[in-house]
């Protein structure tokens, strides 16, 4: 388990987009263009903004690695004071191994069951009108066609897409929507369900993918996907690069 350091996330936190409100002109002015900031307090608002992002780091870490936020809080105070008292490396990293392996274990035990409620699920959603199921497991709808002579990917090809990914429960884990930027991978890559998907697909199809998690990351799912998680994508293929 890798858990950021404070540095690490004051680095990441200033790449975070800044959004602000946007104030209308005064009635029948001109817009008047703000004048830039001193050096000094740039670096008070830029600051600030930073300390905004790292509370919502800080939540995801404890939510993640299902972390005691109290004491969490208490080691960065205690850094910033300068009266931490760190363990020698060796001893840091089998601490998070230790930790890493309880909090498998915890996961795993608690995604056991849900291979049999999986099953259930994946057979009533298979018997939908548009779904087909593949001889692997993959279900796949067809939400819109691309244009004729679009091209297929192979399992080597790399490939731009636009996806969401979301949970059974609706929750969205990844989205390349949301962040406004297609993504671009091989195929060879990946996990199994998108290998296979994708080559269904042609340029500019719009498919919805439900993956079992064998196909997925079965035991392995990383934090907020979890153990043995069935995983549904909407995906569009933008473009074969090769």
């Amino acid at each position: 388990m890798r858990l950021p350091a404070l540095a690490t996330l004051i680095l990441i936190a200033h790449a975070a987009p800044l959004c602000a409100g946007d104030a209308p002109p005064a009635p029948e002015s001109k817009p008047v263009e703000a004048a830039a900031p001193n050096a000094q307090d740039l670096r008070k608002q830029v600051s600030y903004l930073v300390g905004i992002r790292l509370k919502g780091m800080v939540d995801r870490t404890v939510a993640d690695g299902d972390l005691d936020r109290a004491e969490l809080l208490k080691g960065l105070a205690e850094a910033e004071a300068g009266t931490a008292k760190e363990p020698d490396q060796a001893a840091q990293k089998q601490l998070f191994e230790t930790y890493d392996a309880q909090l498998q274990a915890k996961r795993n035990a608690g995604a056991a069951g849900q291979l049999d409620d999986n099953k259930a699920f994946l057979a009533e959603n298979g018997k939908k009108k548009g779904i087909t199921t593949t001889a692997s497991g993959l279900q796949y709808e067809v939400l819109s066609k691309g244009p004729d002579g679009g091209k297929s990917p192979k399992s080597s090809s790399q490939v731009r897409v636009h996806y969401t990914g979301t949970k059974r429960d609706g929750s969205v884990f990844d989205s390349s929507v949301q962040r406004g930027e297609p993504a671009e991978f091989p195929l060879d890559g990946v996990i199994k369900g998108w290998t296979e998907g994708l080559q269904l697909m042609k340029e500019g199809d719009k498919f919805r993918f439900t993956i079992p998690s064998d196909l997925a990351y079965g035991e392995r799912g990383p934090g907020p996907i979890g153990a043995n998680a069935v995983l549904i994508f909407d995906v569009e293929l933008i473009k074969v690069l090769n």
